[in-house]
């Protein structure tokens, strides 16, 4: 009876050996899979905190454009008056009236001329450039022996940008 009993324990034993074996391999499994879910969220977290970051960065961008460029459209509708500016001033004048006139207008040029530099308005140069279609924008070929070839010989409307954007390219005579 003695070794049933001894046989019985070192059974219940190995019983619950296999019990604990399963147990702590269960938990094992468990905390493994805690691991990887807690590394799938820790990745989850970083793209989401890396996207937002891209967010905030191209959002920041588009603000400051939108700064830089915001008095595009009012340029836009300025450049004809100041080409008309420009025209009235190259008129020949005779009497002295009409020359307190041109000095009242060449004022308001000057004036005019000031406040969109100001906003950043630049003229295109043109005439002895080469020719950049980025700037230029060619309405007439030429044969001139005084320019090189692809130089820009005549400027017949000015080109303006804004900053580092072209407003308007320059109409030219180009050199071919």
């Amino acid at each position: 009876m003695e070794d049933k009993k001894q046989d019985e324990i070192v059974e219940e034993n190995e019983e619950q050996q296999v019990e604990t074996e399963v147990i702590e391999e269960n938990d094992q499994n468990e905390v493994e899979q805690l691991r990887q879910e807690k590394e799938e969220v820790n990745n989850r977290l970083l793209r989401l905190q890396a996207d937002y970051d891209n967010f905030r960065r191209r959002t920041q961008k588009e603000k400051e454009a939108d700064r830089k460029y915001r008095s595009q459209s009012l340029v836009e509708e300025l450049i004809p008056v100041l080409d008309n500016f420009n025209r009235a001033l190259q008129v020949d004048v005779g009497s002295e009236s009409v020359e307190k006139f041109i000095e009242g207008m060449n004022m308001v040029h000057q004036q005019f001329q000031a406040a969109l530099d100001k906003e950043g308005v630049e003229e295109i140069p043109a005439e002895g450039q080469e020719f950049d279609p980025n700037l230029h924008q060619a309405v007439m070929q030429v044969e001139d022996e005084n320019y090189d070839s692809n130089v820009v010989v005549e400027e017949l409307q000015k080109g303006y940008r804004l900053k580092d954007r072209v407003i308007r390219p320059s109409m030219v005579k180009v050199n071919q």
